[in-house]
């Protein structure tokens, strides 16, 4: 990768940071929101869903009808209304505006970092793009590892107002050096919407989409779970909580990094079968680790966190490869993006379902794996069926 092109690819991550931070903060600021504005706990919850349903629904739309010349001012609207509705979410005093704001937000990061994506694996070089799709994935992990905590102590010491500034300001850095320094992105195919929605019957690219929705039931959804599972009486389990979840966000981070060279050497469809075999280990591990010893369950929870983030480096890089040259590499990324964010509501519902009819909390696990075995079912299938096109 040349060192001129690097410099914007850490621009990006940067507010792909404050994006992570942003999708997952909100949701620790609720009882201090619902105490700001007297609103019910439900109510102030629907902060989080706003943000969600605009992000994971919203994004593709938008993206969808971005002129394909105009990739750079974009990609820049797109990261300018994300640090705007942020800022406005910190000075609004109405909490209807707040949630209207939420949602602003959430279009603004689906579709800048989808557009982040295919604008970094544009500028990287040949043979770069896993890297620096990596970094991209990286720098939103690490927003959700280390920005999240951040952002709650601010919240705890200056309210929850300067969470929300403490974003906008990221995403303000990142928007000024990337209109300074980020060069003109070359312009995707012209085509029509209805020629973009076709993109829904490329067999490749919805294998993809199906693959990572299950990835997502399985690990995201999971992960609404995992203290209910820890803090079961069916283990005896006395380490915190807290311990548990840094190791799934660290493991998180790692994996996002690490997996970027082996993207660029290892054909993508292995390497994501390989990936969602680890997830289905890992994921049926928990409740018999577990059970032997706490300590050893630090082990599958470091893996599931790790291969359940790195997994979207090689999934976006396919689906790129697939359709850059077709101008719509942008598009099949958000539709990825909405693949994560519906499988983890469908696993988050499922699990609550499970646990409203009193089934064991292990139960959850293994359910989760099994999902993550029938990703890798569908991944073979994929595998066999590109090997016989070619």
């Amino acid at each position: 990768m040349q060192k001129n092109t690097q410099f914007p690819i850490y621009l990006i991550a940067i507010g792909a940071f404050a994006l992570g931070m942003a999708s997952y903060v909100t949701a620790g600021l609720i009882p201090m929101i619902e105490s700001s504005f007297s609103v019910s706990i439900s109510m102030a919850a629907q902060l989080v869903t706003a943000f969600t349903l605009a992000y994971g629904l919203g994004s593709p739309v938008f993206v969808a009808l971005m002129p394909a010349e105009k990739q750079k001012m974009g990609l820049l609207i797109a990261l300018g209304l994300f640090f705007l509705a942020n800022a406005c979410s910190a000075l609004v005093t109405n909490f209807t505006w707040l949630i209207v704001f939420r949602a602003l937000a959430g279009i603004g990061a689906g579709v800048y970092l989808a557009m982040g994506i295919a604008a970094s694996a544009s500028i990287s070089g040949p043979g770069n793009q896993g890297r620096t799709i990596a970094v991209i994935m990286g720098g939103m992990a690490s927003g959700v590892v280390l920005g999240v905590p951040l952002g709650l102590l601010l919240a705890q010491h200056f309210g929850w107002q300067s969470t929300f500034w403490l974003i906008s300001l990221l995403g303000a850095v990142s928007f000024i050096g990337l209109a300074l320094k980020l060069p003109t992105l070359p312009a995707g195919q012209v085509s029509s919407l209805a020629e973009k929605i076709a993109i829904l019957g490329d067999t490749h690219v919805l294998t993809i989409l199906i693959v990572s929705l299950l990835a997502a039931i399985s690990s995201l959804g999971m992960y609404t779970f995992i203290a209910p599972l820890v803090t079961s009486p069916d283990f005896s389990i006395n380490i915190s909580l807290t311990s548990y979840l840094w190791s799934w966000g660290i493991g998180g981070v790692v994996g996002s990094f690490l997996i970027g060279p082996i993207v660029d050497r290892i054909k993508g469809s292995w390497l994501t079968l390989c990936i969602m075999v680890l997830l289905a280990v890992s994921l049926l591990s928990l409740p018999w680790l577990a059970n032997i010893n706490q300590w050893l369950l630090i082990v599958p929870i470091v893996l599931w966190g790790a291969v359940g983030w790195a997994l979207q480096v090689p999934q976006n890089n396919e689906l790129i490869s697939a359709r850059q040259k077709k101008g719509d590499g942008n598009l099949a990324v958000a539709l990825n993006e909405s693949a994560l964010y519906l499988g983890s509501a469908i696993g988050a519902a499922a699990g609550g379902i499970m646990l409203s009819f009193e089934f064991p909390i292990w139960m959850l696990a293994t359910v989760a794996g099994l999902v993550a075995v029938l990703g890798c079912i569908v991944q073979l299938l994929n595998i066999n069926r590109v090997s016989h096109n070619d």
